[in-house]
């Protein structure tokens, strides 16, 4: 053991610098929490058998026993069966007895005839020195003998100790401990440190607090390093850093650190949802958070399980983290011009991260993605490299490479490219974290990493690093300067067509809605739904946006993608409203226990149950942009023209069905407005493509229209709401319904297009946010307002002559999105913050509509 320093008695458990170690403490990825039994969690008494813990103690374990990635345990000096006897076996919490010898029940058959027959002859000639010496008294352990002298007086209590030293101590196989008024015998060589750094490696564990009162708890305290925390109870030398008086204060201590913790893992200083920047090459994305931080990233596609999810289950659920060790300033981050190229810059490195795509329209085809890490400055930076492989649910192991890492045991392979670097590889759970510390000056000022998935080749790459890096910056660049823009908005705008060419799927066509899964709707709440797949209304969606912008590649590719799945289907009105990027049918939804949720939100789910629903309102998107595509001089086939025919066939046989709606109430279903009004607008714009594109009139169409418009006017105005609502006869206010207007299926100028704005304004618009609806959805909890429904309402201003209040709202609409221009689904007006998954294609397709829109008000 060490040589013990004598500290001097810090402050209180309350005291600053004990408070600062726990506040450390509560944010390690992996956190162990260990403490000794008597003197610690339960007040030394004279009665050992009546040696309770204290309540406060026990409730703070328990608390932190329940929190995810954290693990507590008791070692005691106490036979396992004694110590759980007496601290009642709380669930959840490890018992360890015996200093260590005993994990396991039955410990005591496990020892060999030569130790058994020492255990019998220490423990008969204890009893005859405790009969001698009045006062003392022999506990019996499966390992050990003790013998107590704490009830003697002390004169008794020496000669009871001297005459056991003398008969015992020095013969082989017999080990001694030393604790306050007792002397223990073991038969076997154990001790709390050893056990202590069994439970660490066990449990994979990042950092160690331990707490203990005895001279036996400083074997433990010695094996304490860099961010573990020892804090001694009571007087006497120790070599833990912290010290508290009484068992008291060290509830106190494990009650503030399970409150710190809960906080943490419940999202206490999480990033912002809208603070996050997206790195895309048309295969999949990763997400960046403030401070260079990759927290998300599926591979090989957008739908695919993660190998980072820090943002859904905090560090430990996978990062890529670069950080100076001398920040000096809050790090600020930027993407350069018109590309996917981020800066995040603080005052002497800028760390620039970017996806590949030198091989410009070579990405359409499956490959490999390669996220480059551009390190430049001056100082020393760490290095944090967490792979977690499917989700963490996969025990993910890196192996040491001589120009980098690899992760073993998976079917594609990953690899990250780092010359130069000297990795520590170290335990976190059950998985392996690399860590490293380097000196930017032995790499003349800048260190290039290259995260290679897809490939386990860690060679130099064949064109270099500066070229691919321009080259992946003109890939960006050329798409987006041939854009068409309105003239409101311009930089967002552009960033928002962007961000929609980026969540294109390259090798099929599909266009995904969002970026991530489970990012929560409420705080807290159960809305948390998995959005990485392709919508077809949503891309349909999408693609109209792009092309209003000028661009119809991407309309084209995802028309192409919608006639294969469409080839798939029994009939066209089969067609489900979610498919994988592939044009698969969705895995059945499912939670991922393993992720404690972003903000402690769950469940985090994969897959998504509105696959199987009924949502008549997806036809009009697709049919709409067939119809813009033409009226722009896109060079269509008669396979586009199949595709009208497939989703008027559709129409034609269940318009008048009863639907789960836009919004996938998951309730049963209803005659919802938006989904007729869709139904009008599919049958309205294949008659007219019929005929002004193709010269085959359809009458049959447009009288199906008239039968559909009719019967929402009939039906879906409700005259003692004074506007249209939700479904046929429901009360509801919806923002879906300004589509009776926005379609053309009334005027701007009808009175009942004006009254529903303002039913809109009135009852669903709060602070410049307007949310879907306010009725009972079937979920518990509440939701932000709907960056969409805000759009909508912006375009109904605008159209019908009320400019100034729609410009009024759209500045209120661009203000709230993220430093670099990316926005998620929802806002919060009351919390200020963002909500839902992230960037979401409704609320850039919605940004881009309204300024397009106010661009033809002005």
């Amino acid at each position: 053991m060490p040589k013990q320093q004598t500290i001097p008695r810090p402050e209180s458990g309350a005291g600053p610098a004990l408070d600062n170690a726990v506040r450390e403490l509560a944010h390690v990825p992996m956190l162990l929490v260990a403490s000794d039994y008597d003197g610690t969690i339960a007040p030394i008494v004279s009665d050992p058998t009546q040696a309770r813990p204290s309540r406060e103690a026990v409730v703070a374990l328990r608390a932190l026993a329940e929190l995810p990635h954290t693990n507590v345990a008791l070692i005691s000096g106490r036979s396992l069966a004694d110590l759980a006897e007496l601290s009642g076996d709380p669930e959840g919490i490890h018992l360890v007895g015996s200093h260590g010898s005993e994990f396991d029940v039955g410990f005591a058959q496990m020892l060999s005839p030569e130790a058994k027959a020492r255990h019998e002859e220490i423990s008969d000639a204890l009893r005859r020195i405790s009969h001698d010496h009045p006062g003392c008294f022999v506990e019996v352990k499966p390992a050990s003998i003790a013998l107590h002298y704490r009830n003697a007086e002390e004169e008794i209590g020496k000669a009871a100790v001297k005459a056991a030293e003398n008969e015992l101590v020095g013969k082989p196989g017999v080990f001694v401990k030393r604790g306050k008024m007792v002397l223990e015998l073991a038969v076997v060589s154990t001790h709390k440190g050893d056990a202590l750094n069994t439970l660490r490696r066990r449990f994979g564990a990042t950092a160690v607090l331990f707490i203990g009162d005895d001279r036996t708890d400083e074997d433990a305290f010695a094996t304490l390093t860099g961010p573990d925390v020892g804090i001694k109870v009571g007087e006497g030398e120790s070599s833990a850093r912290h010290r508290v008086a009484d068992t008291t204060e060290a509830a106190r201590v494990l009650a503030r650190l399970s409150e710190l913790r809960a906080a943490w893992i419940g999202g206490a200083g999480a990033a912002p949802i809208e603070s996050h920047s997206m790195l895309t090459d048309l295969r999949t994305i990763a997400l960046v958070a403030p401070g260079a931080r990759i927290t998300w990233m599926g591979v090989p596609r957008i739908d695919s399980p993660s190998i980072f999810a820090e943002l859904l289950g905090g560090p430990i659920a996978g990062r890529f983290a670069i950080t100076p060790l001398e920040p000096g300033i809050a790090p600020v981050q930027e993407y350069t011009g018109d590309t996917f190229h981020l800066k995040t810059i603080w005052a002497d490195v800028t760390v620039t991260d970017y996806m590949d795509c030198s091989g410009g329209r070579t990405i359409q085809r499956p490959g490999r993605t390669d996220i480059v890490r551009v390190i430049e400055g001056a100082g020393r930076v760490e290095i944090e490299f967490a792979p977690r492989l499917d989700y963490g649910r996969r025990q993910t192991h890196l192996i040491l490479k001589p120009d980098g890492l690899a992760v073993t045991d998976w079917p594609d392979p990953i690899v990250l490219r780092a010359p130069g670097v000297r990795w520590t590889l170290c335990d976190e759970g059950p998985h392996h974290t690399a860590t490293a510390e380097v000196d930017l000056a032995d790499h003349d000022g800048r260190l290039v990493l290259e995260l290679r998935c897809g490939t386990g080749e860690l060679s130099p790459a064949v064109i270099n690093e500066s070229k691919r890096s321009k080259q992946t910056s003109r890939f960006w660049e050329h798409w987006a300067e041939d854009l068409e823009l309105p003239g409101v908005a311009d930089d967002l705008v552009k960033r928002s067509a962007l961000v929609l060419r980026g969540l294109c799927h390259g090798p099929t066509g599909a266009i995904a809605a969002a970026g991530t899964t489970s990012l929560p709707e409420c705080i807290g709440g159960v809305r948390n739904w998995d959005y990485r797949y392709c919508w077809p209304r949503d891309a349909a969606l999408a693609s109209s946006a792009l092309v209003r912008l000028g661009s119809t590649e991407e309309a084209v590719r995802f028309l192409d993608w919608m006639l294969g799945v469409v080839d798939t289907l029994p009939a066209p009105d089969r067609l489900n409203p979610i498919y994988t990027v592939s044009g698969d049918d969705l895995p059945a939804e499912a939670d991922i226990r393993e992720l404690p949720g972003y903000a402690a939100s769950r469940p985090v789910r994969i897959g998504n149950a509105a696959n199987k629903q009924l949502q008549l309102d997806v036809f009009g998107p697709i049919v709409e942009l067939v119809y813009l595509l033409l009226r722009n001089g896109a060079p269509l086939s008669t396979e586009h023209w199949r595709l009208v025919e497939a989703m008027v066939s559709a129409v034609w046989s269940r318009w008048d069905e009863p639907d789960h709606g836009i919004w996938e109430i998951r309730r049963p279903v209803r005659h919802h407005v938006h989904s007729k009004v869709m139904c009008w607008q599919t049958a309205t714009l294949g008659a007219e493509i019929a005929e002004r594109f193709l010269g085959r009139a359809r009458p049959e169409w447009q009288a199906l229209a008239d039968d559909i418009k009719a019967d929402v006017l009939e039906q879906g105005w409700d005259a003692d709401y004074g506007a249209f609502t939700s479904a046929y006869g429901e009360h509801d206010p919806d923002a879906s319904v300004l589509a009776v207007g926005l379609t053309g299926l009334v005027e701007p100028d009808d009175p009942r297009f004006d009254a529903t704005i303002r039913a809109v304004e009135r009852d669903l618009c709060r602070d410049g946010i307007v949310y879907r609806y306010h009725y009972d959805d079937g979920l518990p909890g509440g939701e932000g307002g709907f960056y969409l429904c805000t759009s909508w309402l912006i375009e109904s201003l605008a159209l019908c002559g009320r400019v100034d209040d729609a410009r009024a709202l759209f500045d209120r609409y661009i203000s709230t999105a993220g430093p670099t221009g990316l926005i998620p689904e929802q806002y919060d007006p009351g919390e200020r913050r963002a909500l839902g998954n992230h960037p979401q294609a409704y609320s850039h397709i919605g940004l881009i509509h309204a300024a397009l829109r106010l661009a033809e008000a002005d």
